[in-house]
């Protein structure tokens, strides 16, 4: 692979901050990256200057939106993964993918015009199957599972995605009852990104259209950095669940037909989790016409007679361990609902600071708050938690 010394200076300064969060050494890394054998690795692109570059082309990835890139991109991030650590590049160009695989010290970078197309589940390939999960009769079939995604990652650390291209989920389903695959079936992805017992995660810089049930679904993830990003969506924009200190800064996010910054705590680990050390600063949530954030037109046409638009911040409606120390500031509402803060499973919430919030054509309540008693885990959680 061939870079000139101005996009290479650009390539390694846009990385930087994404690979200081991992934790990655410079001296370690700037030797070249070898091949468990001890042979270098020949499809990996070294400057001296930082970690190494794994382009997915070089694995046999064609990036022509038909073929099949699966393979090719996770035999990528294992050669990264086994080298200890570096960058898979995507150049431009859009791959279709079914299940990418996440792993530790690793992150993903998207070049402009470069897109990570969500493929259909069918002849061509599907996406890995939902985990089994004992839990399922708690909580809805999406928040219960994490396999069945376009990039997922269970037990990582020190995980990036970054970089100005696009994930789009095309192929996704938005869940059951939907006018997409549904979300059950064996072999359909329904989430663009998800996560589950992770730590030190960063994702900045990218977009999503079009993400299925959930853009980013993250499961108890700690030091979670979600920075500068846009999605344009038809469901859930980013569920924040039983996740411990994380920032979520300058983010835009269109979901008309449902929430689009969701802080949630529900029994998906096993046990009560609180969702707590949150600051969400500088974002800006709406209930525009899907991909109309996107294309600048924020189109505001009702699908339907008295469709009421969501896309608002929130908090629950899963709350078995409810939520601490969370701050909202400098964020700004328009064409959807407003700040919801709904406990309803038995969890606390308490010190939370909300500010300097502008809102404009709100469908509903501008502020709604819930206490209820819908109690949605297991009797004998409830009985030590709740005093059942």
């Amino acid at each position: 692979m061939s870079i000139d010394k101005n996009s290479r200076r650009s390539f390694l300064q846009l990385t930087g901050a994404g690979l200081a969060g991992m934790g990655l050494s410079t001296a370690s890394l700037a030797q070249a990256p070898t091949l468990p054998n001890g042979q270098v690795d020949p499809r990996a692109a070294n400057t001296g200057q930082g970690s190494p570059t794994y382009d997915v082309r070089a694995f046999g990835a064609k990036g022509d939106g038909k073929t099949i890139d699966t393979p090719a991109v996770n035999k990528a991030i294992d050669a990264a993964a086994a080298a200890g650590g570096g960058i898979v590049r995507f150049p431009s160009g859009t791959y279709a993918c079914f299940s990418i695989h996440l792993k530790s010290k690793v992150a993903l970078y998207l070049d402009p015009g470069a897109t990570i197309l969500a493929a259909e589940s069918g002849p061509a390939g599907q996406y890995d199957a939902a985990e089994p999960f004992e839990f399922d009769k708690f909580q809805d079939y999406g928040h219960s599972h994490w396999h069945n995604s376009l990039i997922w990652g269970e037990g990582v650390e020190s995980v990036s995605i970054l970089g100005p291209g696009m994930i789009w989920g095309k192929g996704l389903s938005r869940g059951a009852g939907s006018d997409s695959p549904k979300a059950e079936s064996p072999g359909v992805g329904n989430k663009a990104i998800s996560l589950r017992n992770c730590r030190n995660i960063t994702l900045r810089d990218f977009t999503i259209l079009h993400g299925g049930h959930f853009g980013i679904l993250a499961l108890g993830v700690d030091n979670f950095t979600i920075d500068n990003l846009t999605i344009d969506t038809n469901r859930d924009g980013m569920d924040i669940d039983c996740c411990r200190n994380v920032r979520v800064s300058n983010c835009s996010v269109n979901s008309p037909y449902d929430d689009g910054i969701c802080l949630k705590s529900c029994f998906g680990l096993g046990y009560a989790r609180a969702t707590e050390n949150v600051t969400i600063t500088n974002c800006f949530v709406s209930g525009f016409k899907e991909g109309t954030l996107l294309d600048g037109t924020y189109d505001r046409t009702l699908p339907r007679p008295n469709f009421s638009p969501t896309g608002r911040i929130k908090f629950g409606t899963e709350s078995n361990g409810g939520f601490k120390n969370i701050t909202v500031s400098n964020c700004v509402f328009e064409f959807c609902r407003g700040l919801a803060l709904e406990t309803v499973d038995g969890g606390i919430l308490e010190d939370v600071t909300i500010n300097n919030i502008t809102m404009r054509d709100i469908a509903n309540a501008p502020i709604f708050l819930r206490l209820g008693s819908r109690m949605r885990g297991p009797r004998v959680f409830r009985s030590e938690c709740c005093g059942e």
